[in-house]
């Protein structure tokens, strides 16, 4: 009978467990500190939430480096820690404010994505909301038959297959909370863009879905 061939492992390719827990004692203080950032310096970009945390804890080792959810998860608990009612209030309002605009963009099949959706809006946010049309600028031409002012913006996002598209963004403001609208062709009902926390398709919410969330159902 052959015996078992040996595999030789030196000392430094096994783990330390002290090693171990320090990273993950690290990724805990940046994921932390970038949820702090992100809810007192309305950034919105993960990756620089992440980048400043880490500069600002004199941490640098990729390996420390938390995912996107962590720190979401993490903005969650100081939101429901620090925010109290008057985040909730916060987030209230602005889907209040969401709603009315998708009234009112209804036959442009208006969705509500990103925090205001997720809970996670601080007071500086903008109420975005994915539009869709062939062409997918003919809502420029209803909003400037309502007479409302906006500017136009581009946004470059990575797509389910590895691409990027460039989204045009129309930027509006309706009761002093900034409006962003996507411009999205019919087409891509089908499939939301993935999301910049996770990358799984975002989510979205119909009308009578945040009329659901106001009322709390």
């Amino acid at each position: 009978m052959t015996a078992p061939k040996r595999i030789l492992t030196t000392v430094s390719e096994i783990p330390s467990p002290r090693g171990n827990k320090r990273l993950r004692h690290a990724r805990r203080e940046i994921a932390a500190e970038a949820a702090r950032i992100m809810a007192t310096q309305s950034q919105n970009n993960f990756r620089i939430a992440k980048q400043k945390a880490a500069q600002r804890l004199g941490i640098n080792y990729r390996q420390a480096m938390p995912s996107n959810v962590e720190i979401e998860t993490a903005l969650r608990a100081y939101q429901d820690f620090y925010g109290g009612q008057q985040h909730i209030n916060q987030i209230q309002r602005f889907r209040e404010i969401a709603l009315r605009v998708m009234r009112s963009l209804e036959s442009f099949c208006p969705r509500l994505v990103g925090p205001v959706l997720e809970g996670t809006a601080d007071k500086h946010a903008r109420v975005s909301l994915h539009i869709f049309n062939d062409p997918p600028d003919a809502v420029v031409m209803h909003l400037l038959d309502k007479g409302l002012e906006f500017f136009n913006e581009q946004r470059k996002i990575r797509w389910h297959d590895g691409s990027y598209r460039m989204v045009p963004l129309i930027i509006t403001n309706t009761e002093e909370v900034t409006i962003e609208l996507s411009l999205f062709h019919s087409v891509d009902l089908r499939q939301a863009p993935p999301s910049p926390v996770d990358g799984r398709p975002q989510k979205r919410a119909r009308v009578y879905e945040v009329e659901c969330l106001l009322a709390g159902a």
